[in-house]
């Protein structure tokens, strides 16, 4: 059963990474639609690799976006394997509304 999530968690960040499209070609009949918060979800992913450039990402949630006022921020959940460890990592991007410029981006590692 983990190798399945695992299988099936591997093939989504696959399709988050820049330059590569998992689109099913058009004479599929099949659409792949594009959730809004895919954008924020590869500079997630981007983000953690850069700050943690030994773990492996083995899971990946989105958390939900929440808007105040001018900004919005989008909130994932990142799972990493790192040797023998396992944790989590928090990551909150914070970005202006209107113009979708990035204000702000942290990081925050669990256990939980």
């Amino acid at each position: 059963m983990r190798y399945m999530l695992l299988l099936i968690v591997s093939s989504f960040l696959v399709g988050l990474l820049p330059g590569y499209s998992a689109e099913l070609p058009l004479s599929a009949g099949i659409q792949q639609e594009v959730p809004p918060y895919a954008k924020w979800g590869r500079i997630a992913v981007q983000e953690t690799k850069k700050n943690y450039p030994n773990a492996q990402i083995v899971d990946y949630l989105h958390i939900g976006r929440e808007s105040t006022g001018d900004t919005s921020k989008e909130k994932f959940k990142l799972w990493l394997n790192e040797g023998e460890e396992e944790y989590g990592v928090y990551v909150t991007i914070t970005f202006d509304r209107e113009t979708e410029d990035i204000i702000d981006i942290t990081l925050e590692k669990t256990y939980r």
